[in-house]
């Protein structure tokens, strides 16, 4: 197959590029509005008991949770009659602005203690932006410009969950472009570096630009039929250029090698195809497959990511099979224009003792840094393993100590509005009743007095200062105060709702509020209930995680397996590569923990607030990408080792020739790719910041360390049987195996010298 395109992608070169560069104008369109139509929630389950109650809620009692807070400052303290007078008028006008429900206030409420600030300068305006999250989003962008700022002596400051959105989206819109701007020069001067030359270095970066263009044009197709989170961006935009140069990298080298074997360029192209192409066919998708697994989880910001990752690297990786190649094709030579520097052609010495096998006689071998290493590596395996596997498990050993939680303002920058009312509302208010539990009964609200009972139950457990329901208030397994109109809107027909206000609502005390989610659910109630809010939703979402998490694992698993057994032809390769690619993450996931959630070397990143959890969300979203990129390079140098063992039947033959063929450009593909990945930690979202410290310690992790050492250690332990199948396997692999063989050899060009091997 990839033979016939090499013809086609040949033949019809102008057509192809003009359809591809059509496609990615019409896709770079397209993305200049794929934000308006990104959404920055998704953290919840949709099906979990909480959504369920937030919907209720909606539904019975025409009520949702509060998703708006105001910060209202006064020099002259919020109690001064003008400032009353100024701060109720506020209240009344938000509350009549369409949109928006449930507003009160500290002075519209009776002057209530939680609503105003420790030092009597400030006081707080709650309120509820009706809609979905894209509606209310925008909606609170609007009410922001009307109402923020100085205004009848009162200092207006916007804040809570949709204000939070909204600005999730706008910041990851701007980290997106700024990414672009970092990486994109810095990458094309590494590039420059690798091939020596200014038209070998622009190919990659063309065919990455041509991808991520064509990948946010299909992510707004997407985005217009579903939900797609905003970090689904960053992903394209990233691992897009990052991908689509690993892939060029490869196929451009390979293409540079087949002309100085002495190939005519369309005759390069075919062979460059067939054997370079393969591998990045199957890279792409083992990164999609990866990625995929991501939509076992019913979280939409986890989905998402996991949609963006699998469109990436199949365009990504059509791209440098499809558009690279028409480009090769229309320089043909003139691919070593604009050469910078001349490198040095490696020396080749004749083939060793180790290289036995029919194929063998005659052969060159490239004697360079990896097959000297792997020749060194290979001399003394067990030490070797022992000591790079301890020193990567002792990387990963903070990760023993991760606490998950989910995220909050405090992802965002300190020059966030949302991030600063929340910082405030903490250190200044009594946020207990903000964060309050909703325990909602759809049915039940016909009894009173059974309504009374539970509410009393509800207000012993620990953690617990209040309940209030349509029975009146209950406190320490007392009524504190009976019903009145206040408590009015509890109750509509049948149903009946209870608000549980925990004790603290620190950040800090997330477990406190875990536990008090599942203690609320296991007490007994008289009716059915549904228990929501902000900690419900939390605990909710990190059960979803650890319910999927086996699937995911599951299919990333088993899919990786049939795929390398496919172009290893072997059944101790595959469970090899997983355990090598897994060790490989522990760095990243030691890191994660060490930096994002303990504050150690915050700063080296870009300040950020270290909140003493991390994300229960990232480890997914991190192990979905980093997986399938460790796995890249393994199947790059994998490729090349099984052409060489097919050629010499030397396994340690196989090993060290596969390396020194490989060992140059996978390293620069490294190089390169954690270049761009590391615009992430330019990034104002803690969020993605970790995504810009993880992705390239995998990556490097995988490119030196396990490939260096630990692969060929473990393959010269394993012998003859590190290739061995069944042979009803064999034939399957024989049929259907994705081998990395070069295309048949053709004539050589009169004065270019062949290259043997």
């Amino acid at each position: 197959m990839l033979d016939r395109l090499a013809g086609f992608v040949v033949r019809k070169r102008l057509a192809v590029l003009v359809v591809g560069l059509l496609l990615a104008v019409v896709g770079g369109v397209a993305s200049t509005t794929l934000f308006d139509k990104l959404t920055a929630g998704g953290f919840d389950d949709p099906k979990s008991e909480s959504s369920r109650a937030i919907t209720a809620l909606d539904d019975r009692f025409g009520q949702g949770l509060p998703n708006l807070t105001l910060l209202v400052t006064s020099k002259g303290g919020v109690d001064d009659p003008s400032v009353t007078a100024a701060g109720t008028e506020l209240t009344r006008k938000l509350g009549r602005e369409p949109g928006v429900a449930n507003v009160s206030s500290y002075w519209t409420t009776g002057k209530a203690p939680q609503l105003r600030g420790k030092s009597g300068h400030k006081a707080l305006i709650m309120g509820t932006v009706t809609g979905d999250d894209t509606a209310s989003q925008k909606r609170v962008a609007a009410l922001a410009d009307r109402y923020e700022g100085s205004r009848d002596g009162l200092e207006v400051k916007f804040g809570g969950y949709t204000k939070f959105q909204r600005e999730l989206l706008e910041q990851g819109q701007k980290d997106a472009t700024t990414g672009e701007t970092v990486a994109i020069p810095i990458t094309l001067v590494a590039l420059v570096f690798i091939f020596g030359s200014a038209v070998a270095a622009a190919l990659p970066l063309a065919v990455a630009l041509v991808a991520m263009m064509l990948t946010m044009g299909l992510t707004w197709i997407l985005a217009s039929v579903t939900t797609v989170g905003s970090l689904a961006a960053s992903v394209v935009t990233l691992l897009g250029l990052g991908l689509a140069i690993d892939y060029s990298l490869l196929m451009v080298s390979r293409y540079r090698e087949e002309l100085r074997s002495g190939l005519t360029p369309p005759d390069a192209i075919r062979a460059t195809l067939t054997s370079a192409g393969r591998t990045v066919t199957f890279s792409a998708l083992t990164v999609a497959v990866s990625s995929l697994a991501m939509a076992w989880f019913p979280l939409q910001a986890v989905r998402s990511m996991g949609y963006a990752g699998a469109l990436t690297a199949l365009l990504s990786g059509a791209s440098s099979l499809i558009v690279l190649p028409a480009l090769l094709a229309l320089l043909g030579d003139r691919i070593e224009k604009g050469r910078v520097f001349r490198r040095r052609r490696p020396a080749t010495a004749a083939t060793g003792p180790e290289a036995t096998g029919p194929e063998a006689a005659g052969r060159s071998v490239e004697s360079g840094f990896w097959h000297r290493l792997a020749t060194t590596v290979m001399r003394r395996p067990v030490p070797i393993v022992t000591i790079v596997t301890a020193f990567l498990l002792l990387l990963g050993a903070p990760f023993l100590g991760i606490n998950l939680g989910m995220p909050d303002e405090r992802v965002m920058p300190a020059s966030s509005s949302a991030r600063q009312v929340a910082d405030t509302v903490r250190a200044e208010f009594d946020s207990s009743e903000q964060n309050a539990l909703q325990v909602v009964a759809p049915e039940g609200g016909g009894d009173r007095a059974a309504v009374g009972a539970y509410a009393q139950r509800l207000s012993e457990l620990p953690h617990v200062a209040a309940v209030r329901t349509a029975t009146g208030a209950y406190a320490e397994g007392r009524q504190a105060a009976p019903p009145d109109q206040r408590y009015a809107r509890f109750a509509s027909g049948d149903a009946v709702y209870f608000s549980v206000v925990p004790e603290s609502a620190s950040p800090d005390d997330a477990d406190d509020a875990d536990r008090l989610v599942g203690e609320i659910r296991s007490t007994k109630a008289p009716f059915e209930t549904l228990v929501g809010g902000a900690a419900a939703t939390n605990h909710d979402a990190a059960a979803a995680l650890e319910k999927w998490l086996p699937y995911a694992l599951g299919t990333v698993l088993l899919t990786m397996l049939v795929l390398l057994f496919l172009v290893t032809g072997s059944v101790m390769l595959p469970f090899l590569a997983l355990v090598l690619s897994a060790l490989s993450l522990t760095a990243t996931f030691g890191a994660l923990v060490w930096v994002f959630q303990d504050g150690h070397l915050a700063g080296l990143f870009g300040d950020f607030t270290p909140t003493g959890n991390i994300a229960a969300t990232i480890p997914v979203m991190l192990f979905g990408l980093a997986f399938g990129l460790a796995m890249d390079y393994q199947v790059f140098l994998l490729s090349r080792m099984r052409e060489e063992y097919e050629l010499t039947g030397s396994p340690t033959a196989a090993v060290a020739q596969g390396l020194e063929r490989t060992g140059r450009i996978v390293t620069a593909a490294a190089v390169a790719i954690s270049v761009v990945f590391l615009a992430f930690t330019v990034s104002g979202i803690s969020l993605v910041k970790a995504y810009g410290v993880g992705l390239p310690l995998a990556v490097l992790m995988d490119a030196t360390l396990i490939r260096g050492a630990v692969l060929p250690a473990a393959m010269r332990l394993g012998g003859r049987a590190t290739w061995w199948a069944p042979a009803a396997l064999r034939r399957l692999h024989d049929r259907y195996g994705l081998r990395e063989e070069p295309a048949a050899p053709a004539p050589k060009r009169d004065g270019d010298r062949a290259l043997t091997g």
